[in-house]
């Protein structure tokens, strides 16, 4: 059984953002990877005052290649867990042949399937200037706190908006809603690892029936796949109080269900 596991952080969010998730993991005996997408390694607060230029180069083809050379530097398939469009990155992943159980939290959307209400409202910003493809991109801390962290208390907000936002590449948006992202992906795969897709009844960004109708392509593969709503959280549910059950949940299960040949 593998002790491998992978975080794999979302548009907006560098690997700090699994810190807890990091710290909890390894005081449960496992060894775990967080690595950043191209380009955004470093300080949140520093990476927001001075973006790097070659951040406007990464979509989803570069980040999912990235992260697919990061699993082949290990010694064991990892558990992959990714969060918005770090989910999505779990998908092709897997559907490469990668991992030995994956767990998409809240995906972002993920070709081949529909764009919830919520999704396409919380993309306008973005998608709104036609010139964003080739820019990084800043959030503000009013969508922040309205959007993506709608069921964080309001005290917490801005401190976690310091701590954790970062630019993202335009790319990102426009390569994966669209241009295709990183490919199709085959939902009824038979070498695909098990899959746990979690949603957020109270997500802006992401909406649960977004991820559920994510469920019913990939429920096509061979392999387990499961569906877990958490009603009452948001698309900050990796951080938001109450992110051990969420973190516990995902590992037991992709234990419980993560497959033992070494994967391609």
């Amino acid at each position: 059984m593998t002790k491998t596991i992978m975080l794999i952080h979302g548009a907006w969010l560098n690997s700090k953002s699994w810190e807890n998730w990091k710290a909890r993991y390894e005081a449960a005996g496992y060894s775990v990877v967080a690595p950043d997408w191209p380009y955004d390694e470093g300080e949140p607060a520093d990476l927001r005052a001075h973006p790097r230029p070659e951040l406007v180069h990464s979509g989803p083809k570069e980040i999912v290649g990235h992260y697919a050379h990061e699993i082949e530097k290990l010694s064991d398939a990892p558990i992959l867990i990714g969060h918005s469009a770090g989910g999505v990155w779990v998908q092709h992943l897997l559907d490469r042949g990668y991992g030995a159980a994956g767990v998409a939290i809240d995906p972002a959307p993920t070709p081949g399937v529909g764009l919830g209400p919520h999704a396409v409202v919380s993309a306008l910003p973005v998608l709104g200037d036609p010139f964003s493809g080739g820019k990084a991109v800043q959030m503000t801390k009013d969508f922040f706190g309205k959007r993506f962290a709608n069921a964080l208390p309001e005290d917490l907000k801005s401190d976690h908006y310091d701590r954790y936002i970062v630019p993202t590449a335009g790319k990102v948006y426009w390569d994966g809603v669209l241009h295709g992202g990183a490919g199709a992906i085959k939902w009824d795969s038979d070498h695909r690892a098990p899959l746990l897709l979690i949603a957020g009844g109270e997500d802006l960004i992401a909406d649960a029936s977004m991820t559920h109708a994510i469920y019913d392509k990939q429920k096509k593969a061979a392999s387990a796949t499961e569906y877990k709503l958490y009603a009452d959280r948001s698309h900050w549910t990796c951080i938001e109080p109450g992110w051990e059950a969420v973190a516990d949940f995902a590992l037991d299960w992709a234990v419980r269900n993560a497959r033992t040949r070494q994967s391609t």
